[in-house]
């Protein structure tokens, strides 16, 4: 896993990040308050919590699904 500084605009990295933190998770039981929380925690989430957005956290969820079901 990558330590790099993640920011909300970085998608993808965060999903890889969440594929790696969560691996066995059931993504359609995610919930958007749910994935936020879990985003934030990810030890190396260097953004503003306050910036994210239903619409980002949503195009998130998507790509991570994506990722486990591609």
């Amino acid at each position: 896993m990558s330590l790099d500084a993640l920011y909300w605009d970085a998608s993808y990295e965060i999903v890889c990040c969440l594929i790696d933190t969560y691996p066995d998770i059931i993504i359609d039981d995610v919930g958007i308050d749910e994935l936020y929380k879990m985003i934030v925690a990810l030890p190396n989430f260097a953004d503003d919590p306050a910036l994210a957005n239903e619409g980002i956290l949503n195009a998130i969820l998507r790509e991570w699904y994506e990722e486990k079901m591609g």
